[in-house]
């Protein structure tokens, strides 16, 4: 069964989708497979390994914040990868974008270390089923396609260079999950501290994320918290993987404590 925040957000992707990729939707948020790997998933993060959430819920934010944020770019008359290298269309990279999303965290089954290359490895299969069905008989758009996937997927976490800006959503994506909520299930299962809880009790901190249009460049990220100690979470998760992002150049960050003044970081 599917909670109510994964289905309001399955509701909200698909008001932001059309053409290809609204169907791509559809393949996946009905797919078995991909269903099973999500939920265990998040098993194995949460249960086993004592992380936050790297589940169904989590993979669906991460896909709306990259939308939200292509959207921004394609209304601010950014060209996409594809666009400018002439091999694909804008709804071409919109289904690249949206597909690396909802798949980046599928390795988190095996374990936290290199999770993205085992992210890409229960992929492949999934992204050429998933092409078939979406672009039948156009093999060379297959190929590209699966190959831009691939590359968001591999630089989710910004351990590889990353060139294209379908991928620089993917990274920064992902980043911009961090509210309170994705850490409170491993917060309220803890009961003994450990090394890397400053992670935790950061992402605790952070109230809101807000992406939308920005003053000086296309997006604005505004980073809300509640303790100082967030701005642990902005300086070693969201802010690297902005700058290691093709996305940087059109990004304005902001975060700080509810009620001061708001650092700005970009």
């Amino acid at each position: 069964m599917k909670s109510k925040k994964e289905t309001a957000l399955e509701r909200e992707l698909l008001k932001r989708l059309s053409g290809k990729c609204l169907e791509m939707a559809n393949l996946i948020f009905s797919d078995i497979e991909i269903r099973n790997l999500m939920d265990y998933a998040n098993i194995v993060s949460i249960k086993r390994l004592g992380f936050n959430d790297h589940g169904p819920v989590h993979m669906k934010t991460a896909s709306l914040n990259a939308m939200i944020m292509f959207d921004l770019l394609k209304d601010a008359g950014i060209q996409f990868s594809l666009v400018s290298e002439q091999v694909g269309t804008v709804e071409d990279s919109k289904v690249a974008v949206f597909t690396a999303s909802m798949l980046h965290d599928i390795g988190m089954t095996v374990g936290r270390e290199n999770h993205e290359i085992y992210s890409m490895i229960f992929a492949v299969n999934i992204i050429d089923r998933l092409l078939n069905a979406v672009y039948k008989n156009d093999a060379e758009k297959k190929i590209i396609l699966r190959s831009l996937i691939m590359e968001g997927i591999a630089g989710h976490m910004a351990t590889q260079k990353i060139h294209s800006i379908e991928a620089g959503l993917v990274l920064i994506g992902d980043g911009c999950d961090m509210e309170k909520g994705r850490a409170r299930i491993p917060t309220l299962l803890k009961t003994k501290p450990k090394v890397g809880d400053i992670h935790r009790y950061s992402s605790t901190a952070i109230q809101d994320l807000s992406i939308s249009k920005g003053s000086r460049k296309p997006i604005r990220i505004d980073v809300k918290m509640n303790e100082s100690v967030g701005f642990f979470q902005i300086e070693s998760v969201l802010f690297p993987k902005i700058l290691s992002s093709p996305v940087r150049p059109y990004i304005e960050l902001y975060a700080g404590v509810i009620g001061q003044e708001m650092m700005e970081y970009l």
